[in-house]
Formats: structure tokens, sequence, C-alpha cells
């Protein structure tokens, strides 16, 4: 009767230990700040974005000129050039507003660079963490970059140095 008793806890403990679920979490932010091709990634869009803000800032110079001069020659002029000057100034100022909008703007072409510089590092990271969970039977994995609502985690189930080790990336 003891072998029986005693054979069925070592039963429910093992099915116990077998049922359990595994838990890991990564950070992405520093698995990102490993990779090169994500900070060349983020050179180019730098690059880019430096760019596009000067367009712009031409664009708004050239509006504040056009201001200027109206006002400094407004009194002089007649009416029906006032009204043609201020159209200039108003159309000048939304093609400059349209311009910051298209570049900067949500699903702007910021947006659109961004997405197609990162999206590709993105998912690779991804696949790397798919396959050190499926190897290492973790049944949840958390990212605790960029504001998770973890808490606390404890370093043991760290996983970000197994990923960037999966996609080749040599750790310090």
């Amino acid at each position: 009767m003891k072998k029986v008793v005693l054979f069925c806890v070592l039963l429910m403990g093992v099915l116990n230990c077998s049922i359990a679920q595994r838990y890991a979490y990564v950070d992405t932010q520093y698995i990102l700040d490993k990779m090169p091709e994500y900070a060349a990634a983020q050179l180019e869009l730098d690059k880019v974005s430096e760019q596009w803000e000067k367009e712009i800032e031409i664009l708004f110079q050239d509006v504040d000129k056009k201001r200027k001069d109206y006002e400094s020659e407004a009194i002089l002029l007649p009416a029906e050039i006032k009204k043609q000057r201020e159209k200039e100034i108003a159309d000048a100022e939304l093609k400059a507003k349209d311009m910051q909008k298209k570049r900067f703007g949500v699903g702007g072409d910021l947006f659109a660079k961004r997405e197609e510089l990162i999206k590709p590092i993105q998912d690779k990271i991804f696949n790397a963490i798919q396959e050190v969970s499926v190897e290492r039977n973790y049944a949840f994995v958390f990212d605790i970059a960029n504001q998770s609502n973890l808490l606390f985690a404890d370093p043991k189930y760290n996983m970000s140095d197994q990923v960037l080790r999966k996609m080749g990336i040599k750790i310090d």
C-alpha cells in the first residue's frame, strides 16, 4: 500500500512539473542597441529626417520673407494687389504645412521609411525569440522594453543574450 501511495505522489509530481508553464522575458531595446544594422538604419533615418527638416525650414523661411515684405509694402499697395499677396502668402504657408505633414505626419514619409528600414530588423528579432522560445519550451515571453507593465523580472529568466547569440551577434 505504501508503494502505491508513493507511486501516486511521484506520478503527480512528475505530471505537475510537465504541466507547469515556463516564462521568460527579453529587452528588445537592449537587443536593438547591440545590433549594428539597427544603428545603421537609425543613422539613415536621422539623415533623411534632417534633410526633410531643412526642406521644410526653407519653405517656412520663404513664407516669413513674403510676410515681412508684404507688411513693409502694405501701406503703399492697392487693395487688389494686397489680396493677391495675402493669397500668395497663405498658399505658401499651406504648401509648407502640407509638406511638413507629408514628411512627418502620421503615415507620412518618415513613418514609411522607418517601416522599410526597421521592420526587417524587428522581424529578425521576433524570429530569433520564437526559435529560442521553442527550443527552451517557454510558454510566454514578455518584452520589458519601452514602458512595460512587468513590475519585476528575475534576471535568470532574461533571454535577451540568447536571442542575440541566435542571431549571431557577439555579446561584450
